[in-house]
């Protein structure tokens, strides 16, 4: 059952690379079915606190149940951004190590009720918290042509951005577009047979971004992880797309090196400090042997921080 739910990806390096003290605070900023947080505080001591935060009501509720041989943790239904509120709500200002793991759970994947799978007769919804109203479905019923453009473009990096937005611009006015076999075959209108399943991929990628305001969500969810962070605390991003680990890459090199001053000048003028140094090896992938156990886990990036 656990299993079904979500497997953990890179789940050795992260035990490896965040666990430097084993009776800290803990903080998963995307619990999601519990599999990384199994995996932690098995490395940690009793004494340690775990606090998982989820925007997912089903993943908190599969959680408690995996979990419950645990007492060291404390659940919070909500994004990442409000980690800052989930960390006082358990007792604690400031914690050890962060960990988001910014992938869709193979469990929302898999569930059709989620509508993030582009298989036919999906209906289109892609949200992560349930209780929120925008709904995939209603962004391709509702945005006008331009912002369609810009969210293919933006977040799916689709060549034929324009082309597919237009059509869906057409299509809605004869029926509401609201099942995803209807999304692909505007797309296999649009784009050579030969490269429409990448083109699904990052249609829908598009989508789901905008429904859950990821990339805001991630930008914001950086810094407050950086602040909340004890000196020597370490923050391990999971990334699967290249927009995601961009930001995550750019982020830590900024505040690796946050210098402001012209590359001319001899010596720093700015007095801006770095607060974090990146782990060696800068970039971590999955090994031939997980991917081929779980095949999900090709795409993924790690990138581990450390502040100063």
């Amino acid at each position: 059952m656990q299993d079904r739910y979500h497997v953990p990806v890179l789940g050795r390096e992260i035990s490896k690379y965040l666990v430097k003290n084993p009776h800290g605070v803990y903080l998963d900023g995307t619990l999601g079915g519990g599999g990384h947080a199994e995996l932690l505080l098995n490395s940690l001591e009793s004494d340690a606190h775990y606090i998982g935060i989820d925007r997912d009501a089903e993943a908190i509720e599969f959680a408690r149940k995996r979990l419950s041989a645990f007492q060291n943790i404390t659940f919070f239904q909500g994004t990442f951004t409000q980690m800052r509120e989930a960390v006082r709500r358990a007792g604690f200002e400031t914690v050890d190590a962060i960990l988001l793991d910014l992938g869709v759970s193979s469990h929302q994947i898999d569930l059709d009720s989620r509508g993030f799978a582009f298989r036919p007769g999906v209906r289109l919804d892609m949200r992560m918290d349930r209780e929120e109203t925008l709904t995939a479905a209603e962004i391709l019923n509702s945005y006008d042509e331009k912002d369609l453009r810009r969210i293919f473009r933006q977040f799916g990096e689709e060549r034929h951005a324009g082309r597919i937005a237009r059509r869906v611009a057409a299509e809605r006015q004869k029926q509401p577009i609201e099942f995803s076999d209807q999304l692909m075959r505007i797309i296999d209108a649009c784009v050579d047979s030969r490269f429409a399943t990448k083109s699904y991929a990052r249609i829908f990628q598009a989508l789901r971004i905008e429904v859950n305001r990821e990339l805001n969500e991630l930008k914001n969810a950086l810094s407050i992880a950086l602040e909340l962070l004890v000196g020597g605390g370490r923050l391990a991003v999971i990334s699967y797309h290249s927009l995601e680990d961009r930001e995550v890459k750019n982020f830590f090199k900024h505040q690796e090196n946050p210098c402001t001053c012209p590359p001319e000048l001899p010596y720093c003028v700015c007095g801006k400090k770095p607060l974090l140094k990146r782990i060696k090896p800068f970039l971590i992938r999955p090994g031939r042997d997980e991917i081929e156990q779980n095949p999900r886990a090709r795409s993924a990036k790690l990138r581990i921080g450390e502040k100063i």
